[in-house]
């Protein structure tokens, strides 16, 4: 066998493989998906062999929407006997490149998570017996590939390898953040990891510095607004609700009123424009285009709330939309980025940057 294997939230996985489907058909590539309801994973079966690794190297990570990680799967193990494990993995790896890590993983799921243990014990047994045979570095090297081995069962799991350009550093492909105990929503964690996942954290100190004005548009009870204080913004609270009061006692927040779809800034020294409105992905994307497009902000975060059916086309037609409105405008350069992130639920949050 030979294919990707994606990893991805439960129950989102006929998205992941309509976006493989997709992306990887631009490539000239083609094959098709394997997928189980609620498994947090999807395999994508390559009709040619070789065609596993060109995937990991050039379906670029950073553009697909719905993945957590990805990695050229090479090998499917089953029937793994509980006294050796360790031995039918080596046995699959012999033809891999030398690897400078070693992950062995689960999918995010009350299954998988059972196998968490299991794949604790043995990462270090299998480490020390892959460094023997030369097949991962002595310490860990973050230029070289990173294998994989991945459980779904006890005795049942896949390997292959990734590339360190084009994979999530992160245990699962998950960033994980602890709740603010004085914020208003949990929502806040969504705009934390956003800023955390599309901004280079070399860029955050001049990108998310303080004294930057900001506007939240549908900004009730203020968990994105919460992000945005915290940082040492001022911001421009937009929305007919109630904001939270320790919020408001900071002395950074001017709450408006309005609807966030009429709202005009008085001031034109808006940076950021943040938004998590419960609207048709659709009409929020138009809206926040035309700020970015207009020069009334320099870089916008929001969410697309998803349909439960075509979540992957619905987010692509946001995304058209979007390229539209830049074109009318006339804006050559500008950075889109999109992705379902681990906080998120029914939405996809983007990243909309000038230049």
């Amino acid at each position: 066998m030979a294919g990707l294997l994606l990893y991805c939230r439960s129950g989102f996985e006929n998205d992941v493989a309509n976006e493989v489907q997709d992306k990887a058909s631009r490539l000239d590539i083609f094959g098709y998906s394997q997928t189980h309801t609620n498994s947090g994973f999807v395999l994508f079966n390559c009709y040619q062999e070789e065609h596993a690794e060109v995937l990991a190297n050039k379906l670029a990570f950073a553009n697909l929407v719905f993945a957590r990680q990805l990695f050229a799967c090479k090998h499917l193990i089953e029937g793994m006997p509980v006294t050796d494990r360790v031995g039918p993995i080596l046995s699959a790896c012999e033809e891999f490149p030398l690897c400078g890590e070693l992950r062995v993983e689960y999918a995010d799921t009350t299954d998988g998570r059972e196998l968490s243990k299991l794949c604790r014990k043995i990462s270090v047994p299998l480490r020390q017996a892959l460094r023997k045979k030369n097949k991962l570095t002595n310490k860990d090297n973050n230029k070289k590939p990173v294998l994989h081995v991945f459980f779904t069962k006890t005795d049942k799991a896949y390997i292959g390898y990734s590339f360190p350009h084009n994979n999530s550093s992160l245990p699962l492909g998950i960033l994980r953040l602890k709740f603010p105990h004085d914020a208003p929503s949990r929502s806040t964690l969504k705009l934390d990891e956003a800023f955390q996942v599309f901004i280079p954290k070399q860029e955050h100190d001049e990108r998310l510095q303080g004294g930057l004005h900001a506007v939240d548009l549908g900004a009730c009870p203020g968990g994105w607004t919460y992000q945005l204080v915290k940082r040492g913004m001022f911001v421009q609270a937009v929305d007919n609700g109630s904001m939270d009061e320790a919020l408001m006692e900071t002395g950074q927040v001017t709450y408006c009123p309005e609807d966030g779809f009429k709202f005009q800034p008085k001031r034109k020294n808006i940076y950021w424009l943040v938004c998590d409105m419960i609207e048709q992905p659709q009409r929020v994307a138009k809206l926040m285009a035309g700020w970015v497009a207009e020069g009334r902000c320099k870089e916008a975060m929001f969410n697309l709330k998803l349909p439960m059916k075509k979540r992957y086309e619905s987010v692509q037609g946001a995304l058209v939309i979007i390229d539209e409105v830049m074109k009318v405008h006339q804006v050559k350069s500008y950075l889109l980025q999109a992705k379902h992130l681990y906080h998120n639920r029914e939405e996809v949050t983007v990243h909309l940057r000038l230049g």
